[in-house]
Formats: structure tokens, C-alpha cells, sequence
């Protein structure tokens, strides 16, 4: 399986209708603390945006209403698989993504036989407190060894600037969150990443 070497990462799904159109072809719904019909309508409406553009939609933790609304992927964090029925994921048919930070967890992921594996943060990122302070590049040639086949995504801290690293260091696509969304020009962004993965 191949995926397209630029994973952004929104919080509203008014991004995708300014970033679609741009040629971004997989994306990440990342919704936090929203009511659940609001929930609903912003995935249904990702769904039907990234279906018209021919992009890749995964959702971020919320699996039931992914299955619900007949998604395709779905990316879950070690915290959301205490919680998440894999079984009930895999059943529907969606693909599955999974976050890992150290050894311990990665084995737990790759128990799961995941479609893809993150890991972060690769640099300092400003995004949310974690635990884990910077992987380092380096990392991510231990991680590419171990998981083999399975795509491996560098995401924390990214910026067009370090994706070459991360791509020589073995990751297979690299995900960006505040380097869009912070960005004096976010589309002027969304380009030079689409540059730099192509």
C-alpha cells in the first residue's frame, strides 16, 4: 500500500475547503471537544469533500462515527486504543492508523497489524504536552527496521525545511499540523509541501 507523502492535519473542516482544491490528496480530521452533532456534520461533510477530490480521509479517534458514516481510515493514539474496539474498526473495514512514542508501544501497534505507523514528536512541537520530548530523526531509522513494509509517518515539528531528513531517514510520509495553520499563507504552505513530498 502507498500513500500520498503529505499528511496534513486539521482541527475544522473549513481547512479542507480551502485545501482540497490545492492538491492535497490525504488528510486528517483531528476534532476536539465538539458536540457530537457537530461532531457529525463536520466528518460528513470531510467525507464528502475529500470523496470529490479524490484525498484520503482519516479521522482521529472518534471510530464510531467514522463507521457510521462509512469512512475509511481512522488514526488512533495509545490512549484511544484503551478505549477503541479494534475488532468492531477492523469489521467495518477501515483502515487503521496508530500512534507511537517507544518500543513498548510500537509492539503494541504492530499486535494490531496497523496500515500505518506514526512517530513523533520528531522535533519540538507546540501543539500539545507530551511526555515524550523530541524522537530526533534518528529515530526514525530504528522505527523503518522494525515495522518493515508498513508506511511509516514523521509527524512533530515538521516543517517543509526538515521533510527531506525525515524522508532519507526512512519515514514514507511526513504529517504537518501548526506549519499550515500558523503560517502567514497557508496555501503559499500547503504548496511548498506539495513541492517537497511530490
Amino acid at each position: 500500500m502507498t500513500l500520498p507523502r503529505f499528511y496534513p492535519i486539521f482541527d475544522d473542516v473549513a481547512w479542507l475547503r480551502r485545501m482540497l482544491p490545492l492538491g492535497v490528496k490525504l488528510v486528517q480530521m483531528r476534532l476536539k471537544d465538539k458536540p457530537q452533532e457537530d461532531l457529525r456534520a463536520q466528518l460528513r461533510e470531510a467525507r464528502d469533500l475529500c470523496a470529490a477530490h479524490g484525498a484520503v480521509l482519516v479521522i482521529n479517534d472518534h471510530w464510531q462515527l467514522a463507521i457510521e458514516l462509512g469512512c475509511d481510515w481512522v488514526h488512533l493514539g495509545q490512549e484511544d486504543l484503551d478505549e477503541a474496539d479494534v475488532t468492531a474498526i477492523r469489521a467495518a473495514g477501515l483502515k487503521l492508523g496508530i500512534s507511537t512514542h517507544d518500543k513498548a508501544e510500537l509492539a503494541r501497534a504492530l499486535a494490531l497489524q496497523p496500515d500505518y505507523i506514526a512517530l513523533g514528536p520528531i522535533y519540538p512541537t507546540i501543539l500539545k504536552k507530551m511526555k515524550w520530548h523530541q524522537q530526533g530523526i534518528e529515530k526514525l531509522c530504528v522505527w523503518k527496521a522494525l515495522v518493515g513494509d508498513i508506511p511509516l509517518v514523521a509527524i512533530g515539528g515538521m516543517s517543509t525545511e526538515r521533510a527531506p531528513g525525515a524522508f532519507e531517514a526512512g519515514s514514507d510520509v511526513v504529517s504537518a499540523v501548526t506549519d499550515i495553520t500558523l503560517h502567514d499563507d497557508p496555501e503559499g504552505r500547503i504548496r511548498d509541501w506539495l513541492e517537497v513530498c511530490g
